[in-house]
């Protein structure tokens, strides 16, 4: 199968996909550990790492897809998803957990509409669980945006999440 009925591109789709995978790559491509700077550069464009762009490497730098993929999910910096507007962290650590994190994380699935580890349809809300944010005292918490949240109610969750809209 060819590249482009792969990726499902009409030719000149996939000449642009190229091209862009090439303004990544050219800058890095005879440097020692370039997989890992090329991979910022595409995810610092894009905000995630394209499926298809990590394809497009693979075949630049003849390396297999899996390496990539070995790298991408290694390192926490990387996505495979797009990013939101709104970055959600529910922690799920053991002090969370305990005082109810688990009936939170619920609640802001069911206000999204998405679970954790998604992007909300029109991208305004990325949610992602955490092991730990080091706010145990203030348990259950969360982080939007990089704000922290603690000592939350399922009630509070609306609110919380209202509180970033309005901010912008």
């Amino acid at each position: 199968m060819s590249m482009a009925a792969e990726l499902d591109y009409p030719i000149e789709g996939l000449e642009a996909l190229r091209r862009k995978v090439r303004e990544h790559s050219d800058k890095w491509q005879d440097r020692e550990g370039n997989l890992i700077m090329i991979l910022h550069s595409i995810q610092n464009a894009e905000g995630y790492v394209p499926r298809d762009m990590a394809m497009e490497l693979a075949r630049i730098l003849e390396i297999s897809l899996a390496r990539i993929y070995e790298v991408i999910t290694f390192y926490n910096y990387f996505r495979l998803v797009p990013p939101g507007e709104h970055d959600v962290m529910v922690c799920t650590g053991t002090a969370c957990y305990l005082k109810g994190g688990a009936n939170i994380l619920k609640e802001v699935e069911n206000r999204l509409g998405v679970k954790a580890g998604l992007t909300t349809e029109d991208r305004k809300y990325h949610l992602e669980t955490v092991r730990c944010i080091g706010c145990c005292g203030m348990s259950p918490a969360m982080v939007v945006d990089g704000k922290t949240f603690g000592r939350l109610r399922t009630n509070d969750v609306e609110e919380t999440l209202a509180v970033k809209e309005k901010a912008k």
